[in-house]
Parts: C-alpha cells; structure tokens; sequence
C-alpha cells in the first residue's frame, strides 16, 4: 500500500510539473561597446567647413565638440556642439541641422534615449528628407531609440520609412529584433527562407547543441529532489536540494512514526513547499541557463555581423 502511495505521488508530481508551465522565451540580455576606434573609422556624412567657417566662433566650439566625441568623452562634445548651437543661430540652416544631428548623435552613443527623441523633435531635425546627408543613420538611430524606450508604434513607422528608402538596412533591423527578443522560431524561420544569413544557422545550431531542456530539469527533480540541478551542472545546489528534501522526509516520518501527527503535518507541509519549490525552481533555472548559452553566441554574432544598430551606422563625427 505505502508502495502505490509513493508512486502516486511521483506521478502526481510530475503531472504537476508539467502543468506548472514555466515560459520558455528566452528573455537575453545583449549588450554592445562602442570604442573610439570605431567611431574614428567613419567618416562624417557632412561637407568639410571651409576656411572662412573654421574661423567664426561656432566652428571653432564645433570642433572642440568633434575631438571629445572622437574620444567617447560625449558629456563634452554635446556641451561644445551646443554652444555651437547656439552661437550659429539661424546663419546658416544646413550647418544647423548638422549641428543639431551631432547632439542627437552623442546622446544616442550615451544610450540617452529620451534625450534622442527630445532633440528630434523639438527641432528642425523632424522636417529632414532623404536629401540630408545623414537621413539614414538618423531613422536608425531613431528605430532603436523609439524601441528602447517602448514606443513601438513609432518605432513601427520609422522602420517603414527605412524599409522603403534602405530595404537591406531594413532587414539588418528585422534580424537584430528577432535577436533581440530571443525569439529562436522566428529565427530558425527566418534563416531557413534567407540563404543569404549563414551566420544564423551556424549560432543556431551551437545554442540547440547547448540549451537545457526545461521539461526535464523540472521532471528529474520531481523524480530526485535535486537530479534537475545536477543536469543543469548546479552540483552544490542539487546537493542542497536532495539534503533539505531527505531531511524533511525523514523528519515527518519520525514524527508521525512516533505517533505525533501535529509536527508531522508540519514538517509534511515544509516538505511538499520545498518540493514542488525545487521542481518550478529547476525550471527556472533551465530557463536562465539557456538565456546565458544564448547571449554567449548571440552577442559575438551580433557585433562581428554588425546586426546591433548603433554598429550599422554609416557615418560618425
């Protein structure tokens, strides 16, 4: 009899296990550096200032603005380019919007990007076409800021105007969402249809070599308190888990062997806490593990392919 109610229990664990559904969407966390080398690479999408402006006082803080930017010092270059800003005024409308755009450019490498969006909209730089110079980088600037912030219906339009004016940058964003959100279907679905993205498939198929499967750490410690941390490689936590369960264990069955039914039910509730806990704890677990296998491949794809945004940008300062 104490054999079926064991065995009932197992399977009833287990069936709880499963029920018990932890998500299994992947929420990465994918960080890109930007070094001063790099913004030294690009070129400016702008004329070169001419003698005569090089010698007008908004130049020369333009200037100033342009060296701290090379050197990532970005609180110093925005304070010059908006004293540039200002001493400029209105005498020259294109050199303006260049201007302005430096300023946006800094606070979006300083991942300001509420300040992005103020700049963009409260200037001229909102009335800018495909015929300014940096019209590109600065929808993708804009994309990335818009989604950082949550704004994704203004993200969404903005990723309409890139897609019609630069439908190859527009499918570089398409990948870098689907990255960004960890979503592996998509991207297995996306590199199955596109030839053109071997790169998707070889991180594909070392993140599927390496991911835990959350249904089985959770099932492995149902069946041994701890079995579902130790297939994750968690040794101590499994180790933990299998002594605190045993300990449980044994002390309700003192408890109620001995005829004190009060603590056994205790020591019985501590134990089923601890039990189902390590079972949804495992899952959780396998969930974090994958997301870390995850970011590991996903974050050197991303900078070496330049599928983060602000690596797609075609000019700097």
């Amino acid at each position: 009899m104490n054999k079926k109610i064991v065995i009932t229990f197992l399977l009833a664990a287990v069936c709880l296990s499963s029920c018990r559904h932890t998500s299994e969407k992947l929420e990465p966390r994918l960080n890109y550096a930007v070094q001063d080398k790099y913004l030294k690479s690009l070129p400016s999408p702008f004329p070169a200032l001419s003698e005569a402006e090089k010698r007008q006082d908004w130049a020369r803080e333009y200037q100033i603005g342009i060296g701290f930017a090379h050197q990532l010092d970005l609180y110093q270059a925005m304070t010059a380019f908006k004293r540039a800003d200002i001493l400029i005024e209105n005498s020259s409308p294109e050199r303006k919007q260049q201007i302005l755009y430096t300023i946006l450019l800094s606070y979006y490498l300083g991942k300001k990007y509420q300040d992005v969006v103020y700049t963009y909209e409260s200037t001229d730089l909102r009335y800018v076409n495909n015929s300014f110079p940096a019209f590109r980088d600065l929808l993708v600037i804009l994309y990335d800021a818009f989604t950082q912030l949550g704004e994704d219906d203004k993200a969404l339009r903005v990723l309409q105007a890139i897609q019609q004016y630069y439908p190859e940058t527009g499918e570089t964003l398409s990948v870098s969402d689907l990255l960004y959100a960890g979503n592996v279907e998509k991207l297995n679905q996306y590199a199955t249809e596109k030839s053109s993205a071997p790169y998707l498939n070889d991180f594909l198929a070392h993140y599927e070599a390496e991911k835990k499967s959350i249904p089985t750490a959770k099932t492995l410690n149902a069946l041994l308190p701890g079995a579902g941390y130790f297939y994750l490689g968690q040794k101590q936590s499994a180790f933990t888990a299998l002594m605190l369960n045993g300990l449980f264990i044994a002390a309700s069955y003192i408890f109620f062997h001995n005829g004190n039914i009060p603590a056994g039910v205790i020591f019985t509730s501590f134990e089923t806490g601890w039990y189902f806990g390590g079972i949804i704890g495992a899952g959780q677990e396998a969930k974090l593990y994958n997301e870390r296998v995850y970011e590991k491949y996903a974050t050197p794809m991303m900078n070496e392919q330049r599928l983060f945004p602000v690596l797609s940008l075609k000019y700097a300062f």
